[in-house]
């Protein structure tokens, strides 16, 4: 399916995109713009456009529910290396639209009070409400990612978390929020040079972490991890997508487009009137 908004996409981007059976992360080239036929310039004019239909399906969805209570949500899963972007996803392509109509949340280390309960239980506190778009900028796949790479519990634990997540997906799909997760992969030579930009620039210096460093170290850890979540978790109620990150403009248009699709899909409609319109306008014509 093609976002209406956005005219250069050769073929259903979100078939090139997902994890199937067979995929390959090391497979996937960080710089490559799978399926979108022209460059920077026309990605960011199909960027521009898409910000109003993007808006316009997000007001009807959170018009709809709260006329017509409907269960209908979206929640956007955004899992990447440090510096891949995500904070541009949120700025550029969420951020476009009315922020009431937006629940983000950046999950950071678990709080003494987290720890003590299972590990979805602050993941399913942070739902979207109906009509709403959430996003979670990292989330309970940390448990199963920095969670293995550090052993930050045992081996049963996190083989026991891939099946509590499919089922915790499943429920809240068939409650009625699509989910999309989005993998922001970025290659190894271009986060080295984003993270040395932070130490280039003074404004830029409160982006930096030094654990970004510690992380980096254990590249190919994560690599794997990555891939065993792509092969436990992408589902067909739930997939897995994994865009190209080392161009920006390709990753924020690819989230776009999935968004866009999301929502085309919900197909949300303006809700009807609870009023009689015709005696509404002649009374306040009479004031």
């Amino acid at each position: 399916m093609t976002a209406k908004s956005q005219k250069h996409w050769d073929g259903d981007v979100s078939d090139l995109l997902r994890v199937e059976e067979g995929f390959r992360l090391a497979a996937v080239d960080p710089s490559s713009t799978p399926g979108y036929r022209k460059g920077k310039k026309a990605g960011a004019e199909d960027l521009a456009s898409g910000v109003d239909e993007l808006s316009d399906l997000q007001e009807r969805l959170f018009a709809r529910s709260r006329v017509d209570r409907t269960d209908a949500s979206v929640l956007l899963v955004l899992q990447a290396m440090d510096s891949a972007g995500k904070g541009g996803i949120v700025r550029h392509v969420v951020g476009a639209v009315d922020p009431q109509g937006v629940s983000l949340t950046a999950f950071k280390k678990p709080t003494a009070e987290e720890l003590d309960h299972d590990f979805l239980w602050r993941i399913e506190k942070r739902l979207p409400e109906p009509g709403l778009i959430g996003v979670f900028d990292r989330s309970h796949y940390e448990d199963v990612l920095i969670g293995r790479v550090r052993e930050l519990a045992p081996a049963a634990e996190i083989e026991r978390r891939y099946a509590a997540i499919n089922d915790f997906e499943r429920r809240i799909v068939d409650g009625g929020t699509r989910v999309v997760k989005v993998m922001l992969h970025i290659s190894a030579d271009e986060q080295k040079q984003r993270l040395m930009e932070r130490l280039d620039r003074p404004d830029k210096h409160w982006k930096f972490n030094p654990g970004d460093v510690d992380e980096r170290m254990l590249w190919s850890d994560y690599q794997a991890a990555y891939q065993t979540v792509f092969e436990r978790t992408s589902t067909d109620h739930a997939p897995w997508y994994v865009v190209p990150a080392d161009r920006k403009w390709y990753a924020r248009l690819a989230v776009q487009h999935l968004l866009l699709v999301a929502l085309e899909d919900i197909d949300p409609q303006w809700p009807k009137a609870t009023f009689d319109v015709d005696e509404q306008r002649a009374r306040l014509a009479a004031t």
